[in-house]
């Protein structure tokens, strides 16, 4: 885990889906993340439509850890049964971001793309 790389996504060139996508890029080896868990993860965040990167622990030169039930629903839903030392793309349509246009956030209606690399589990 000490060589990670700043994750590239490509251009996303189908349409949007209207469900949660989980995508396992590479499978780790480590402790399972357990719903409601505490995670440690390096992220990067972009927009579907346009790939714009709106948020990214690589960006700041650190992992963040995060206590998942304080997250949006897709990475609630989407990191748990994920393993330390492990890849996941998350593709969260508003619903699993957001929500929907108009709801107060900048990203409200958005569906949002994250590359997750799981760093440890509490």
């Amino acid at each position: 885990m000490t060589n990670l790389e700043r994750p590239q996504i490509e251009p996303m060139l189908e349409p949007a889906p209207l469900e949660l996508t989980v995508k396992e890029v590479h499978e780790g080896s480590g402790a399972e993340a357990p719903v409601g868990a505490t995670v440690r993860v390096h992220y990067l965040g972009v927009d579907y439509e346009t790939g714009e990167e709106f948020d990214s622990s690589w960006s700041r030169g650190e992992p963040i850890e995060f206590p998942l039930n304080r997250l949006i629903k897709g990475w609630q839903e989407g990191i748990p049964g994920m393993k330390v030392g492990g890849r996941r793309t998350l593709i969260c349509p508003p619903e699993y971001a957001y929500g929907q246009a108009g709801g107060g956030h900048q990203l409200s209606g958005r569906t949002l793309v994250f590359v997750i690399d799981l760093l440890g589990v509490k």
